[in-house]
């Protein structure tokens, strides 16, 4: 079955202390309520894995499909 949940991007406008991370740079962020609850956010960043980071880091954008794909598939 296939999920009906779209992805969710973000761009990261604030990068102190974390060099995995670009500024103006759109990511693709997982679902995790718990760190949701935190004030965190599960983003891929540049070294390919998730991790949690600050969600004032970013700001959250909506992309058409294609560009959805782009930046699923650069992850």
């Amino acid at each position: 079955m296939k999920s009906t949940t779209q992805p969710k991007f973000v761009m990261c406008v604030r990068n102190e202390e974390c060099e995995d991370l670009d500024l103006r740079k759109i990511y693709q962020i997982l679902p995790d309520k718990r760190a949701a609850r935190d004030g965190y956010v599960r983003v891929i960043d540049e070294s390919g894995e998730d991790y949690l980071y600050p969600e004032s880091y970013f700001v959250s954008v909506r992309l058409p499909q294609k560009a959805q794909r782009a930046v699923a598939a650069a992850a």
